[in-house]
């Protein structure tokens, strides 16, 4: 674990590509939420910074005065234990707050934590290693939302009917060249997973453990756009005998013909993203925003499956990853020996253990440094908005 000394310059970094991301916004994006998985950019800048406030300046910073006495109501997420909150359908009803006082409640905190590293620097060791690994686990929860900041925008952007072009990950995107698909061996038998440190990791990850795994093989890239368009040309989405009984029922319940973010434009596929708008469909670029139900249904078509997380993680020293959060075929739950930290923080991850699946990997708006080979990041199986692609298995 990082100390706080080397933490702090990282902080003011985190702070500002957040506010780099929105940086193309015109005012009327920031509070736009069109379905309830989505928050409206202010939502995002204003939630990260109460974080900050709550957890960190209150606990540790003498006399430290709060910004303002609503906002911990409008801007908790989830957090039982600190009290009431605007129901996350509703966050994109608050005109007010203005996004403007939300930048000044940004400006407010950031201004006061300086201070609180400059103090803890004449304490003793154990009060300032807890507050170094709070700070940590506030670094990547930022992170975090500034992954759903971008992925958020995009939902809202790609939804709007001129199809805009803003761009939003500072960092740009990555080529993503797609070459042979190649089956790796993977390695079977007694194998370990989970974070073996050093550094920071979040208590999902925590508890590494042994696993068996039989004889299997992983597929050395991803599939791309132009593979799963030939399942869809395939009639992939019209034949049960491909789809889980629940994705069956939520193809049929919702139309799904295609990715999201895809569209025929005169017998043309195109797909939609921020920084290039409305283009030709790039048949070599790994495929994207695909629920779980569409990753696996295209695994059975093509006479394969999805990988298992125990699987992907003891695979992963020699799989290309990073470019799509990759879908396995793993519910999201404990690892043996998982406890939850005691209080608001052992919110974070123990209590959605439950009708989720497991992603391992990171995506284009991943921050850099962000992810790891032990990550799981998890969504029900119907979700698509975020950078999800698909990496197939064999047994």
């Amino acid at each position: 674990m990082l100390s706080l000394t080397e933490l702090a310059p990282q902080f003011a970094q985190v702070r500002q590509r957040s506010l780099a991301i929105c940086q193309h916004l015109a005012p009327e994006d920031f509070v736009v939420q069109p379905v309830v998985d989505v928050s409206p950019a202010k939502w995002h800048l204003a939630h990260t910074t109460w974080f900050w406030e709550l957890f960190v300046l209150q606990k540790y910073l003498p006399v430290y005065a709060i910004f303002h006495d609503d906002f911990s109501y409008f801007f908790n997420s989830y957090y039982e234990t600190v009290g009431k909150r605007v129901l996350r359908a509703d966050r994109g009803n608050m005109t007010r707050p203005t996004t403007e006082q939300v930048k000044q409640y940004r400006a407010h905190v950031d201004e006061h934590l300086p201070r609180l590293w400059e103090l803890a620097r004449q304490w003793p060791a154990e009060p300032r290693a807890s507050l170094a690994q709070l700070v940590a686990l506030g670094l990547h929860h930022e992170q975090q939302h500034q992954e759903l900041l971008v992925t958020d925008l995009k939902y809202i952007l790609g939804h709007n009917p001129l199809l805009p072009q803003v761009p939003l990950v500072p960092e740009g995107l990555p080529p993503t060249p797609a070459g042979p698909l190649r089956w790796l061996a993977g390695l079977a038998g007694v194998q370990s997973i989970g974070f073996a440190g050093p550094g920071f990791c979040f208590d999902n990850e925590l508890g590494r453990h042994r696993v068996f795994l039989e004889p299997y093989q992983i597929a050395n890239r991803l599939v791309t756009n132009g593979e799963y368009l030939a399942f869809m040309q395939a009639g992939g989405y019209g034949h049960f005998a491909h789809w889980l009984a629940d994705g069956w029922d939520w193809v049929r319940a919702y139309q799904v013909q295609a990715p999201l973010y895809w569209h025929q434009v005169d017998g043309q596929w195109h797909a939609y993203d921020p920084a290039t708008g409305l283009q030709p469909l790039d048949l070599a670029a790994p495929v994207a925003h695909v629920s779980f139900y569409e990753a696996d249904a295209y695994a059975r078509w093509c006479g394969a499956r999805l990988p298992t997380e125990a699987e992907w993680e003891t695979a992963a020293p020699e799989l290309n990853w990073g470019a799509r959060w990759e879908w396995t075929n793993s519910a999201y739950l404990p690892y043996p020996g998982f406890n939850p930290a005691p209080g608001a923080v052992g919110e974070y991850n123990g209590k959605f253990m439950v009708n989720q699946m497991v992603l391992r990997g990171a995506s284009v708006a991943t921050p850099p440094g962000h992810s790891r080979a032990s990550y799981r990041n998890f969504f029900p199986p119907d979700k698509r908005w975020q950078y999800t692609g698909i990496r197939l298995a064999k047994s």
